[in-house]
């Protein structure tokens, strides 16, 4: 019986340096700016609904994780990112006055053209611009 090992195989060499040589940061700043900083129809897990939620302009981006996908007829890659804002005001100290807003998953296809969204965003978060 042959036996398999994926963790010496080529793929997994060639999706690392395809991450490593991937701009993520551009990513998710293209996909920012394209929907104006705004999340648009937004259900929490309370079952909520927000119309419009708007995230601040300046937000730091962090890679969590990436996943590749395949079926029968499509391959994608995820990339979940952590959103990370500054909280501090201008009266407040110059001090680390970051706090994380939420994640924003995105799917693309083997062409790395955009598929889909995901948001899970802390309603709490007074960075949030609620209506």
């Amino acid at each position: 019986m042959t036996r398999l090992e994926l963790k010496n195989h080529q793929v997994w060499r060639d999706l690392t340096e395809i991450l490593e040589n991937l701009d993520v940061n551009i990513l998710v700043k293209e996909h920012l700016e394209q929907c104006d900083y705004k999340v648009c129809g937004y259900w929490d897990e309370q079952d909520e609904y927000y119309d419009t939620i708007t995230l601040p302009r300046t937000l730091e981006i962090e890679l969590v994780s990436s996943s590749i996908g395949v079926t029968y007829t499509e391959r994608f890659l995820q990339l979940k990112f952590s959103l990370i804002a500054d909280g501090a005001d201008a009266t407040q100290a110059q001090n680390n006055h970051t706090q994380k807003i939420g994640e924003l998953v995105l799917v693309y296809n083997e062409n790395l053209e955009f598929i889909d969204e995901n948001w899970l965003l802390d309603i709490d978060s007074s960075l949030l611009g609620i209506s």
